[in-house]
């Protein structure tokens, strides 16, 4: 069992600087098999999700190396147009392969996503998405088959609900169609933006990325790119609650405002001081139950983050007064609060989807699980504030999303190690 282990108590201070964006990262290698030749990715993160990712290019007969943070596909020999369950199975992105293997090849095989349990999360846009280009789509025996033998079309693709996984392997379908595709009810999450980027340094055309229109000129072909993954806004956000949860001082190096609109004004309500500059954002040292509780309801971009909604409930756990957090995105995402519970917070949960959490609660240090990613660093986030020793176990979770998490946490002052069996270092 892999686990994290925290001696709470201490304030985060000084600097850390937020690594590439794990939702931007995994989706620029999957738009690599888009293209013959060699792409090279820049500030890619190392973390298990993107091994995976090197795993299933593998299997799919791409040729991969990965050296410090820079990683370089070459997609030129395809062999494979099957996703294999035993990967997928362990992160959902997977899927995002099946847009660019039917645009290029006119085939694709992809088992049926797995990742975190935050409930049902249906694929059925992604197809619903591919069958209006043209592609025929059927589930067979827990696998997702996918085939366009003449092409895919260009087409109109209206989302009921803004999905971003559906939207970014739609795009990149369209950019190998024939004709225009139209997405509307698009998502706007700053990765969209930065793949539509990505694409259009291919050759594509993609123009309307970060609104709900989404137009996308279809080309014949599409030439290898270098280009540098956007930082994380998950872990910037990250970093800015656990700092203002321990009453900390610290400067998030590189994390983009623009990215963490929401999530910034919440932290302004609750009297947190924030300064932004040229290298990211500074947040201020004050006592965290001088900060008051605010309400925060989940939300497709610019809405607030469902990545941040665990780590917001820990820092309304500190805070003076009563927040309410509603989670818009995932029926399973409160799942969390019964761990945080059994530190000692006070957190009533109504109708599976809303969260009351009263501050400032003192919390002791325990033994809890990581329930999925996200939750899984917030129950890191709570054993900084907590008394005593506090250990997260599952922490697989985590380490599928935060880069070297312990040693920028350790960086800042925190007691933080991560143990696998009986060693005690990664």
């Amino acid at each position: 069992m892999e686990r994290f282990v925290i001696q709470g108590g201490a304030r985060l201070r000084g600097e850390v600087e937020v690594s590439g964006a794990k939702n931007s990262a995994l989706k620029l290698a999957a738009a690599a098999l888009l293209a013959p030749g060699r792409t090279v990715l820049h500030n890619v993160p190392r973390i298990r999700d993107m091994q995976t990712m090197l795993e299933l290019l593998d299997a799919l007969g791409a040729e991969a190396s990965f050296e410090g943070g820079t990683l370089e596909i070459d997609a030129t020999h395809i062999d494979s147009y099957t996703a294999p369950y035993e990967l997928v199975r362990q992160m959902r992105a997977s899927i995002i392969v099946l847009g660019p293997l039917v645009a290029r090849f006119g085939r694709a095989e992809v088992s049926a996503p797995g990742g975190c349990n935050l409930g049902l999360r249906k694929f059925n846009f992604h197809l619903d998405g591919l069958r209006a280009l043209g592609a025929e789509v059927e589930v067979d025996h827990g696998f997702i088959k996918a085939r366009a033998p003449e092409g895919l079309r260009g087409a109109e693709v209206y989302f009921e609900y803004p999905s971003v996984g559906a939207t970014e392997n739609v795009m990149m379908a369209a950019v190998r169609a024939r004709g225009i595709t139209i997405i509307e009810n698009a998502a706007r999450e700053p990765e969209i933006v930065a793949l539509a980027d990505f694409l259009n340094g291919m050759g594509a055309s993609v123009m309307g990325a970060g609104t709900g229109r989404i137009v996308v000129q279809g080309v014949e072909e599409l030439e290898p790119v270098e280009w540098t993954v956007i930082p994380d806004r998950i872990e910037a956000g990250t970093f800015l609650m656990a700092a203002a949860a321990t009453g900390g001082e610290v400067l998030v190096r590189r994390a983009r405002p623009e990215h963490l609109k929401m999530e910034l004004e919440k932290l302004h309500d609750m009297g947190v001081e924030l300064e932004i500059g040229k290298e990211g954002i500074f947040l201020r040292e004050k006592d965290p139950a001088e900060l008051r509780g605010v309400d925060v309801a989940t939300l497709p971009f610019p809405g607030f983050a469902t990545d941040l909604q665990a780590q917001m409930m820990v820092l309304l756990t500190q805070v003076s007064g009563c927040g309410i957090i509603t989670e818009n995105v995932y029926e399973n995402r409160l799942q969390v609060a019964e761990e945080l519970n059994r530190m000692g917070a006070g957190i009533d949960l109504f109708g599976g989807h809303r969260a009351l959490v009263r501050g400032p609660r003192r919390l002791s240090g325990t033994t809890v699980q990581a329930p999925d990613l996200r939750g899984g660093a917030a129950l890191v986030m709570a054993g900084l504030v907590a008394e005593g020793t506090t250990v997260v176990d599952d922490a697989r979770h985590i380490l599928r999303g935060y880069e070297r998490f312990e040693e920028k946490l350790s960086a800042l002052g925190a007691a933080v190690a991560f143990e696998s069996g009986a060693s005690v270092s990664r």
